[in-house]
């Protein structure tokens, strides 16, 4: 019982100092904003107040973000204004109760991931075109004037609007936008939200200088709510009404979901359990005369940064709007409707996010953004949406059908070399660029694809056929999958794309080629490099020719299933090797001599400066193993080679090891340790490592489980994996 009362009252303790503070933040937040999203959805006023009082207790309550602070969405109030011109205010209520209960469904099944399957290019150009058309409308009633009945009109009309100026109805604007624009520059009065401060400062400014402005009548707002009544019309078209509002409300709150996520380090969100909860708070608002409900980035955002820390601060936030709304319904009332028009209006120009552009353009998505935003302007919100997701679905189509050809000669050989999907899309371009390879010509042909249909496969067999009739030689060699020699044969059929297998060029030739003699193994290899690997390195090699930079000497054994390169991840330049038998080091100045490490170790540290020596041991070595007694006979040299290794040895009986471990390993790993012992006796070695210029290391490679170890402290432990994310 302790415990539990002790976790209360650290919980109450936890809301009281972090989310009281910051519900009282969102709140100052939301109202005006609510007030103006209202004015801009062409709704009675009081029904943005009621969407923020739904969206904040009660998908605040239900919903599956803890950070997540819902309401009246600007990106919504296009669509709600053509509902209200069409059906009606209540009815208009009436498809928001229904929009709710399909996210309810939808939310019940399960499908909420795959909202987040529509392209962020089409829902950012949807909210910038929003942007562009909230404010051109509330420009004119910053100019005194009234919006026109599209976006094309205001544009047309701004001319005729700014010769007829209305000043006091223009001052109050100007005088809202200037403190919107400076407000958040000056420190000292950051913590009063900017949309509060200017529709403050507008109305006590208006109502001192004796401005004539339009009075926002909330108090008729509230009489004026009512329960909502089914709409009339066509059914087709309600119907589509119904699933465009539940699925842009959806996608939006779903979407500033996952960037809730990115912001803080609590419980991550159930997106199922948030639209339904999204669902139940717009069944409630619809009923109670309110504005679709979404979750909503700057609301969130705001909660984030004042440090909420559970859902009691989103939930908090719409009681204080209550009561508010209950309390102080005259003083909201004095606010002009030129300040709310001026706050919409920047509000508008916000939505046009240039950044996102911008972060668009890495992924080649800048045309889908512009387009959706077009549209949505010129066209209207649905037709937007959906030439922006045609234009999506069009490049998508596009990147997972493309395929490039480049044919380059190569040492009086073709290199032709086709990488991507291989489809009868692609058919005209890899013919056109086969028919420039000269009649005769031998070819190499490298495919890497990941998908050859049929229309593919029988332009490629059929142009290589004709080929080889002229005179040419065509040899084919497959990185990706096996499809065009699967499909020659008639021996599969791959039903859809193969992901990649393993890299050839680690896999021994038995696993790349019918057996045969060794030395024709080793030349097949070469040609093989000089197919496929030469033209890729060779401008990297030609810029390296002159000298060499190695950071590491790498001292490992000759063993054949030992490969440094794959190991180190390394490439050409990065290791000065020294390959022998154990991976021995000798001593300075053993007996017997051994100049040839000595030599490798001299010149690594003093002519190419290298920072880093590692010794490399592996497990199941033979050299170890003759150490132990198995050696094999007859061999002298191996046995006089053999005497550096007594040192690893003697470590090896005065070092315990536990019984899991096999006597063979744990000379494999001591032996790496007493090798960089070796290593110290060198003067140079040890006067380097000394000062801090040189550094050795250990590592030991278990080739069952294909993991490095590293020595720290003694022992050898795994390499961790980097985690990400």
């Amino acid at each position: 019982m302790t415990g539990g009362n002790s976790s209360t009252t650290q919980r109450v303790a936890s809301v009281l100092r972090h989310d009281v503070p910051a519900s009282l933040v969102v709140f100052l937040v939301a109202v005006p904003l609510s007030l103006g999203i209202a004015v801009a959805s062409g709704a009675p006023i009081a029904a943005g107040l009621v969407a923020a009082i739904v969206g904040g207790i009660v998908a605040g309550a239900l919903g599956g973000s803890v950070v997540q602070v819902s309401g009246p969405a600007a990106g919504l109030s296009l669509v709600v204004a053509d509902l209200v011109q069409v059906y009606g205010w209540r009815a208009t209520c009436a498809i928001t109760l229904a929009a709710g209960l399909l996210q309810i469904v939808l939310g019940a099944f399960r499908v909420a991931r795959a909202a987040l399957g529509v392209s962020p290019a089409v829902i950012h150009g949807m909210l910038a075109g929003v942007g562009v058309v909230i404010a051109l409308s509330q420009l004119h009633i910053v100019l005194g004037g009234s919006p026109q009945r599209s976006a094309l009109d205001n544009l047309l009309e701004v001319p005729a609007q700014v010769a007829t100026l209305h000043g006091d109805a223009v001052m109050i604007g100007l005088l809202t936008i200037g403190v919107l624009l400076i407000w958040d520059r000056i420190p000292k009065v950051r913590l009063v939200p900017a949309p509060l401060a200017a529709l403050a400062i507008a109305t006590v400014t208006a109502a001192l200088a004796g401005w004539k402005f339009t009075e926002v009548d909330l108090a008729n707002g509230l009489s004026q709510l009512a329960g909502p009544i089914l709409p009339t019309g066509d059914w087709h078209a309600i119907a589509a009404s119904i699933l465009l509002v539940a699925v842009l409300a959806g996608v939006e709150s779903l979407l500033t979901c996952v960037a809730a996520d990115r912001m803080h380090d609590g419980p991550r969100a159930d997106l199922d359990r948030e639209l339904c909860a999204q669902g139940v708070a717009n069944v409630v608002s619809g009923g109670l005369g309110g504005l679709p409900v979404s979750g909503v980035v700057v609301r969130t955002t705001t909660n984030v940064r004042a440090g909420a820390r559970s859902r009691w601060s989103t939930v908090l936030h719409g009681v204080w709007v209550l009561i508010a709304t209950i309390a102080f319904a005259s003083a909201l009332g004095l606010i002009p409707m030129e300040a709310l028009a001026a706050l919409l209006l920047f509000i508008g120009v916000k939505m046009v996010n240039l950044g996102t552009a911008r972060g668009l353009r890495g992924h080649g998505e800048m045309p889908i953004y512009f387009l959706t935003m077009g549209a949505v302007v010129l066209v209207g919100l649905a037709e937007g949406i959906v030439i922006g997701l045609g234009l999506a679905a069009l490049l998508a189509l596009r990147r997972l059908t493309w395929v490039s050809v480049e044919v380059t000669p190569s040492g009086g050989r073709w290199r032709v070399v086709v990488t991507g999907s291989l489809i009868f899309i692609g058919v005209p371009r890899l013919t056109d660029s086969l028919r420039t390879i000269p009649r005769g010509g031998d070819v190499d042909l490298l495919l890497n694809v990941d998908f050859m249909d049929n229309a593919a496969f029988e332009a490629l067999h059929n142009w290589r056929l004709e080929h080889e009739r002229g005179g040419g030689t065509v040899e084919i060699d497959e990185l990706h999958d096996d499809w065009y020699m699967a499909a020659a044969s008639g021996t599969r059929v791959f039903p859809a794309k193969t992901p990649p297998k393993l890299d050839w060029s680690w896999l021994p030739w038995a696993y790349r080629r019918p057996p045969a003699a060794e030395p024709g193994d080793l030349l097949e290899g070469t040609r093989e490099y000089q197919r496929r690997t030469a033209p890729l390195i060779r401008p990297l090699l030609t810029r390296m020719a002159r000298k060499q930079s190695p950071s590491h000497l790498f001292i490992t054994c000759a063993d054949s299933r030992v490969m440094p390169s794959v190991i180190t991840a390394s490439g050409p330049g990065d290791l000065f090797m020294v390959r022998n038998v154990g991976n021995l080091v000798p001593r300075f100045e053993s007996v017997p001599a051994d100049d040839s490490v000595a030599a490798a170790i001299e010149y690594a540290v003093g002519v190419l400066g290298v920072s880093t020596i590692t010794v490399c041991g592996h497990s199941g070595c033979g050299a170890m193993a003759a150490l132990l007694g198995d050696a094999p006979t007859g061999l002298t040299a191996v046995g006089n080679w053999l005497r550096h290794g007594h040192h690893s040895v003697e470590r090896f009986e005065n070092t315990p090891h536990g019984p899991e471990q096999a006597p063979l390993d744990h000379l494999c790993r001591v032996n790496v340790i007493q090798q960089l012992e070796n290593l110290r006796s060198h003067p140079m070695v040890d006067r380097l490592e000394r000062s801090g210029k040189l550094r050795l290391s250990g590592l030991y490679f278990d080739i069952a489980t294909a993991r490095v170890h590293v020595l720290d402290e003694g022992g050898f432990s795994p390499v961790p994996e980097l985690r990400t994310g």
